[in-house]
C-alpha cells in the first residue's frame, strides 16, 4: 500500500483539535477536504480515530495511544525540512498548551497572551488547568509548557528555574493580626486556610511550627489561590502563600500583607517541557517569552506597588 505522508499532518491536526472543522481551519483547507482525509486515515488504520458523542467528537483508544507519536513525527518532519529557515513569527500558525498553577496563570496569563498575540498573531494559546501529579501529559505531547515548584525526576523532561518566591501572610483589612507586631504565638493561634488541589489540611508550614513546639488550627482547604484569597477577604481566616504570583490578586482584593513570623523556605518556580522540543524554534521562542514574562513578577515592586499594610497599620 502506498502511504500518503500528508495524512500524518491531517491526523495530528484532527487529534489536536478534536473536530473536522477545527482541523480544517488549522490547516487552511475546507471541511469536506478534511473529512475526506479522515476517511482515508480510517481506511489506512482500520480505526475510526474520532467518533461522535452527542455534539462533539472524541478520540478512540487507539487514537489516544498514537497521538504523542504522531505529533512527534510531524514535529520532526517540520524540523527536518525547516532547519535552515529562520523562525517567521508573523507567519507562525500553531497551538500551544500552557498549563500553569492557577496563581501563576492569574498573574501572568494576560501578559503572556498579549505578548504572544502581538509577536505571532497566528499562534493560539490554551491556558489549561493547573498541573497534574505527574509528567505524563508532557511526555505525550498534550502539554507544551508546564509550571512546577519542583524539578522533574524524569530525564526526558527539561526544566528551567525562572524564580524563587517568598511566602507571605494575607488577611482581610482590619484583621486582628494587623494590630501590632505579628508574633509567632499570635500567628499560630489564628485560624488558617491552606491552598491544596487535593484538599490537604497540612503543609510545610505546620512542620516548621511543630519544630518550635506550636500547632496551628487549619479550618479549611481551598483548591486554588484565587479561592483562598477571596475566602481570606470574607472571613478572619489567615492564608500563607507565595508573594510574587499573588501580588496583583491581593492588591485587587485590597488584602493586607504581613511578613511571616518564622523563617520559611523560598518556593522555587520551574518551567517544564519535553525534550522533543529542545530544538524546536517556535517552542524555544515560547518558553523564552514565558520566562521573560514570569521573571517580571520577581522584579522589585515600585513604590506604588508596595503593600500599604505596614505603612498604614491596617
Amino acid at each position: 500500500m502506498q502511504l500518503d505522508l500528508n495524512l500524518l499532518t491531517a491526523l495530528d491536526a484532527l487529534l489536536e483539535e478534536g473536530s473536522v472543522a477545527g482541523a480544517a481551519a488549522r490547516l487552511h483547507v475546507t471541511a469536506p477536504a478534511m473529512s475526506r482525509s479522515l476517511g482515508r486515515i480510517r481506511k489506512a488504520t482500520g480505526d475510526q480515530i474520532l467518533v461522535r458523542t452527542g455534539r462533539s467528537m472524541v478520540p478512540t483508544t487507539r487514537a489516544l495511544a498514537m497521538r504523542a507519536q504522531v505529533h512527534a513525527l510531524v514535529q520532526q518532519a517540520h524540523q527536518l525540512l525547516s532547519t535552515q529557515q529562520e523562525l517567521d513569527l508573523a507567519a507562525l500558525d500553531r497551538v500551544f498548551t500552557v498549563r500553569w498553577h492557577d496563581a501563576l496563570t492569574t498573574a501572568c496569563g494576560t501578559a503572556l497572551t498579549t505578548a504572544v498575540h502581538q509577536q505571532a498573531p497566528g499562534v493560539r494559546l490554551r491556558l489549561s488547568a493547573e498541573p497534574g501529579t505527574d509528567d505524563a501529559e508532557l511526555r505525550r505531547g498534550e502539554v507544551d509548557l508546564e509550571s512546577s515548584s519542583s524539578s522533574p525526576t524524569l530525564p526526558d523532561i527539561r526544566h528551567r528555574l525562572v524564580g524563587r518566591d517568598q511566602l507571605i501572610v494575607a488577611v482581610r483589612p482590619g484583621h486582628p493580626l494587623t494590630e501590632g507586631p505579628l508574633s509567632l504565638e499570635r500567628y499560630a493561634a489564628a485560624e488558617h486556610l491552606t491552598v491544596s488541589r487535593r484538599g490537604s489540611l497540612r503543609d510545610p508550614i505546620d512542620d516548621a511550627l511543630t519544630t518550635r513546639g506550636l500547632e496551628r488550627r487549619v479550618v479549611a482547604a481551598g483548591p486554588t489561590a484565587a479561592f483562598a484569597l477571596q475566602l481570606a477577604l470574607d472571613t478572619d481566616l489567615v492564608v500563607t502563600l507565595p508573594d510574587a504570583v499573588t501580588r496583583t490578586a491581593r492588591k485587587q482584593l485590597g488584602l493586607a500583607t504581613l511578613p511571616p513570623p518564622l523563617p520559611l523556605p523560598d518556593v522555587p518556580l520551574y518551567l517544564l517541557w519535553h525534550q522533543r522540543y529542545d530544538n524546536d524554534r517556535a517552542h524555544t521562542w515560547l518558553r523564552d517569552l514565558a520566562t521573560e514574562t514570569v521573571q517580571a513578577l520577581f522584579a522589585p515592586p515600585t513604590a506604588s506597588q508596595q503593600p500599604l499594610t505596614n505603612r498604614t497599620g491596617q
